[in-house]
């Protein structure tokens, strides 16, 4: 039995339509239906929802006849492999586009810390950048489940960046000379892990939500 039938063979027996289906799965009735003739294969994610969905289990779905589905497993393979990869280059653009803008700002704030609007520009910068910086990139990490547990650690660690935005550029020649210690804004610590923790628990929040959405539907 090729896997488009026991696609079909799955969704009846749990009773739901394409329309059904195709809106739980968040694609087209076009697209069920391609799945179903074998015109096209569904990735791996919409097969373990349809999993979910249609109340069978993986084996099921996939080494009913192994020996017939050998060319769908090795499409699997390849697609979480892609699914890997596109998620590494997506997780390195975060980071670099974070502590890029956090290393721009620090720059931005030496430039401009003794011009008659440096207090206003690093109050823009310190209240409106980095704290959606932070608030951004923690969502995202919350949303997408990136670093597992270890993703409360962002919290943290964003907090110490905010405080250390302003005070890193305050080190000036004379200060090295006389060797006097700038201390970093230890105000703005909680700030960036209240900013880091708001933005994780909405991400978590909405995924949660999310992977909820096919089981009430079905």
């Amino acid at each position: 039995m090729e896997i488009g039938h026991i696609l079909k063979k799955s969704r009846n027996e749990a009773g739901i339509t394409q329309e059904q289906a195709a809106e739980a799965l968040g694609v087209s009735r076009q697209t069920i239906s391609n799945w179903e003739n074998g015109k096209t294969f569904p990735d791996i994610v919409s097969v373990i929802r349809m999993s979910d969905l249609y109340s069978v289990s993986l084996d099921a779905l996939l080494k009913e006849e192994a020996p017939v589905k050998k060319n769908y497993l090795d499409y699997l393979e390849e697609s979480t492999n892609t699914v890997r990869s596109r998620e590494r280059q997506e997780k390195t653009i975060v980071a670099c586009v974070t502590f890029g803008i956090w290393a721009l700002s620090v720059i931005a704030f030496w430039l401009v810390k003794n011009s008659q609007d440096g207090v206003g520009f690093s109050m823009a910068v310190t209240w409106a950048v980095l704290s959606v910086l932070f608030f951004s990139t923690s969502f995202i990490l919350g949303l997408r489940n990136w670093g597992g547990r270890w993703k409360w650690l962002a919290a943290p660690l964003f907090g110490v960046m905010h405080a250390l935005a302003g005070s890193i550029t305050s080190f000036t020649v004379e200060e090295v000379m006389y060797r006097s210690v700038i201390w970093p804004d230890f105000i703005k610590l909680p700030v960036g892990i209240i900013l880091s923790l708001a933005g994780l628990g909405l991400g978590i929040l909405i995924r949660t939500r999310k992977k909820a959405e096919p089981a009430d539907q079905a």
